[in-house]
C-alpha cells in the first residue's frame, strides 16, 4: 500500500468511487487550491483503495486543528488496515502543519469507523452534541 497526498483533479476523478458522490469540477479545484485542505489516497497495486480528507480549522484563541472530514475505503479493500493507515497519515500531516489536535464526527452506530478511529488513538468526547444546518444549493 502507498499513501499519496493528492494535488491533481485527475487523481480525484480516478478515485471518485471512494467518495459519496462523483467529484464536481469546481469544488475539486477549489478544494485542491486551498493549502489547508488535504486529500490522501491509499493505493494498492496502483488501484485507489481508500481516501481521507482533512480540513485545517483555526480559531483566534485555540490555534489550528485538523478536522477529519471524510474517510472511505473501497468495500473490496476493507479489513486490511487501510482506514487506520489513512487516519494515521492525516494525523502526521496535522502534526507537520503544527495543528494542536485532530477531530472527527461519526454516527454512534458506525462500529467500523469507531473501531478505526479508536485503534489509532481517537478518544470520544463525553456529552457532545452535533447540530447541523442544511441549505438548498442553487
Amino acid at each position: 500500500m502507498e499513501i499519496r497526498r493528492i494535488t491533481q483533479v485527475e487523481a480525484i476523478k480516478a478515485a471518485g468511487h471512494l467518495l459519496d458522490d462523483p467529484p464536481r469540477q469546481g469544488a475539486t479545484e477549489s478544494f485542491l487550491g486551498d493549502e489547508r485542505h488535504h486529500l490522501l489516497i491509499a493505493y494498492v497495486d496502483n488501484v485507489p483503495a481508500g481516501m481521507v480528507t482533512g480540513v485545517e480549522m483555526m480559531h483566534p484563541d485555540k490555534g489550528t486543528e485538523m478536522f477529519l472530514y471524510e474517510l472511505g475505503v473501497d468495500e473490496s479493500f476493507r479489513g486490511q488496515g487501510i482506514g487506520q493507515a489513512l487516519v494515521s497519515a492525516l494525523a502526521d500531516v496535522a502534526r507537520e502543519r503544527d495543528c494542536y489536535g485532530m477531530w472527527v464526527i461519526t454516527d454512534a452506530d458506525n462500529a467500523a469507523a469507531l473501531a478505526t478511529y479508536r485503534h489509532v488513538g481517537g478518544v470520544p468526547e463525553e456529552e457532545q452534541v452535533v447540530l447541523v444546518w442544511t441549505f438548498d444549493q442553487t
